[in-house]
């Protein structure tokens, strides 16, 4: 997909002065940077100190440390999944191959790469992927728990092929500060997970290729940080990064000025990225999980290396750790809001292992659980290593200052998040937030009072997710729009304009009228929002425990408009649709379970699924990958003051 001039000038309206002062700089300096390339300083005596404690792989639990080496010895096969597409071309890789598309990225200087142009590159997500090297934090986990020197073989001959195939600016790895800065915390982690090895210290500080590969990775994100409209979880991973190999791999004149700049900036954008509620600001679910990786990565380098970490940092973690433990549902998963591209920050485990679970498991060992938090019996190997770096929460000194909340939270203000809890794990949340962080709301969806419902963790009303980022226009379209989500669409618009697949141009205002969440009466909630101009659409949601019933009555009122109701249903839920009534049924735990879905008799109503001309009725169970569901759509008008009642029943 090329850019049109169109775009750039949208994209320019949502930048403030500073911003745009901030991008012509960066102009000039890659034009600068074109004609005489920095060099790399000469580094003698380099050694790396930033090593696990004694005694932490010993107690890496046996099934976590099983599921590592299981992982690993597939990878040594040169099996890989990413986004859906199976590679087994991993023993020996192409850094610049694209296996979706096979398309392989043009050669030439960085600045130069039309990377998001998928006609030209293929698809950047597959080809970005595999060099943040997180397979190799992997293998070089797989070595440290087992000491077998073929992983530790397998890390360096990829690491020395990936620096002689990617020379400093040139080519599609040097285009995008993230994969920088996510790259750099992996090389730390290998490092570290290398350390008895004999080859370890040939691979890095005594290697004049990876000495240069590493000081250019910091001199550009110390160059070319994500600015203004930018500045979400981008700038957050350019910080850890550009932090974490300052702090480790300290060799070079520079690198004290990097560590505390980037200090800095991971300070001000961890605050900024994040209510003080606790949730991120993008309010993109896995983005909340990738910010808080990398903080708790950035920290357990300041450990390590006894840098002191600013209070703030440690409490942003802390209140993003509480409000993770208490959105999650019964089985241990998030709401599914916003954009979600299955990133991590930190990879050392197998597959199988719970990504949410491991977090909590974190925070317990690093900040200490609270007596309403869910209960986490998964294991992993993560949590071990920086729980053995980072120091405690209560021994930082700043523990007695911090109230933490007495009992589960279900209404987050500031993020405009709801969550209405019944029996036999009935959760549904209910967004009454703003559209997305920033100017330019990059990850938001046009979601404005949707709602998603799950019965002990099966999604019934589901957030149907991203699917994709580039290259496929229409689905990204789709499943980012008002109709991809369970909330109303009036006149065929969505209820926010977007302006490129990560630029919204105006954004819906909701405001949250009513909520009461307590365990008394019946948990209520209650918003409206403007993104339709003079006509409003405001929505009373229910939970009467005692008959498990969950009512949603929407509201619009304005002039004559067309009005579509959409509500997805999860890819486990089976419909059957007569007239304005949907059985829904499901198998859980080999039990049958059901429920009836009451809707509006106004509308008039239609089953979807699996339909691609436009798209609807479909569910991505993670980024690349889509499978049809069931979408129920109805459809009429609303004139003056219009109700629509839907009323969903759970059985048994």
């Amino acid at each position: 997909m090329t850019l049109s001039a169109g775009w750039y000038l949208r994209r320019l309206s949502r930048m403030g002065p500073r911003e745009v002062g901030g991008r012509a700089g960066d102009a000039v300096r890659r034009r600068r940077w074109r004609s005489a390339r920095p060099d790399s300083p000469r580094v003698t005596g380099a050694r790396f100190t930033a090593v696990l404690p004694a005694g932490t792989l010993a107690a890496v639990p046996p099934d976590a440390a099983k599921r590592l080496v299981a992982e690993a010895d597939r990878l040594m096969a040169g099996h890989a999944e990413y986004f859906g597409v199976l590679r087994d071309d991993l023993v020996d890789p192409d850094w610049w191959y694209d296996p979706k598309t096979g398309r392989r990225a043009p050669w030439g200087h960085a600045f130069d790469v039309p990377y998001r142009d998928e006609d030209a590159v293929g698809d950047i997500k597959q080809i970005w992927e595999l060099s943040r090297h997180q397979y190799l934090t992997v293998l070089a986990a797989a070595y440290a728990v087992t000491r077998n020197e073929r992983y530790a073989e397998r890390v360096a001959a990829h690491l020395r092929s990936w620096w002689t195939s990617n020379a400093p600016l040139r080519g599609v790895h040097w285009t995008s500060g993230i994969e920088l800065g996510i790259r750099l915390l992996s090389w730390v982690w290998i490092r570290r997970l290398l350390d008895g090895w004999p080859g370890a210290a040939a691979l890095f500080e005594d290697n004049p290729a990876a000495l240069n590969q590493i000081w250019h990775h910091q001199h550009w994100l110390a160059a070319f940080p994500s600015r203004g409209s930018s500045a979400n979880n981008h700038v957050i991973a350019e910080a850890a990064g550009q932090f974490a190999a300052a702090s480790a791999f300290g060799w070079f004149p520079s690198s004290a000025r990097w560590r505390a700049d980037a200090l800095r900036s991971l300070e001000r954008h961890l605050r900024g990225n994040t209510f003080v509620s606790g949730l991120n600001r993008e309010l993109a679910t896995e983005y909340h999980g990738l910010v808080l990786e990398l903080g708790l990565a950035a920290v357990a380098e300041a450990d390590a290396a006894g840098v002191p970490v600013p209070a703030s940092i440690r409490l942003v973690l802390l209140r993003m750790t509480d409000a993770l433990a208490a959105v999650v549902d019964d089985r241990l998963r998030p709401p599914r809001q916003g954009d979600a591209d299955d990133g991590h920050g930190l990879v050392v485990d197998g597959a199988g292992t719970d990504r949410w679970g491991s977090l909590l498991a974190t925070g317990d060992a690093v900040f200490g659980s609270l007596a309403w938090w869910p209960t986490v019996t998964g294991t992993d190997v993560r949590t071990w290593l920086l729980a053995a770096l980072i120091r405690p929460y209560a021994k930082t000194g700043t523990a007695p200052a911090v109230a933490r909340p007495a009992s589960r939270p279900a209404h987050f203000a500031d993020a405009g998040l709801t969550l209405l809890r019944g029996p036999a794990g009935i959760w549904c949340r209910c967004d009454g937030g703003p559209h997305g962080f920033l100017s330019i709301a990059a990850h938001a969806h046009a979601d404005a009072l949707s709602v998603e419902v799950r019965h002990d963790g099966v999604d019934v009303l589901a957030d149907p997710g991203t699917f994709c980022y580039h290259g496929q226009p229409v689905w990204r379209q789709y499943f980012r729009s008002t109709l991809g989500h369970n909330t109303l669409q009036l006149d065929g618009e969505d209820q926010s304009v977007s302006g490129g697949p990560f630029l919204w141009t105006r954004h819906a205002r909701s405001r949250v009228l009513t909520v009461d969440t307590s365990d008394k009466g019946v948990p209520r909630w209650c918003a409206e929002h403007d993104g339709y101009g003079r006509a409003v659409h405001r929505r009373r949601v229910e939970l009467t425990a005692a008959s498990r019933e969950l009512r949603i009555v929407d509201q619009v009122r304005g002039d004559r408009r067309t009005v579509r109701l959409a509500f997805h249903l999860g890819p486990a839920i089976t419909a059957d649709l007569a007239g304005g009534r949907a059985v829904l049924t499901w198998a859980r735990g080999g039990e049958e379970r059901s429920a009836v879905l009451d809707l509006p008799g106004q509308l008039s109503w239609q089953a979807h699924r699996g339909e691609s001309d436009p798209p609807l009725g479909w569910y991505s169970p993670g980024f690349g990958r889509k499978e049809p569901a069931t979408t129920l759509i109805g459809t009429g008008t609303a004139d003056g003051v219009a109700e629509f009642t839907t009323v969903l029943g759970f059985r048994g």
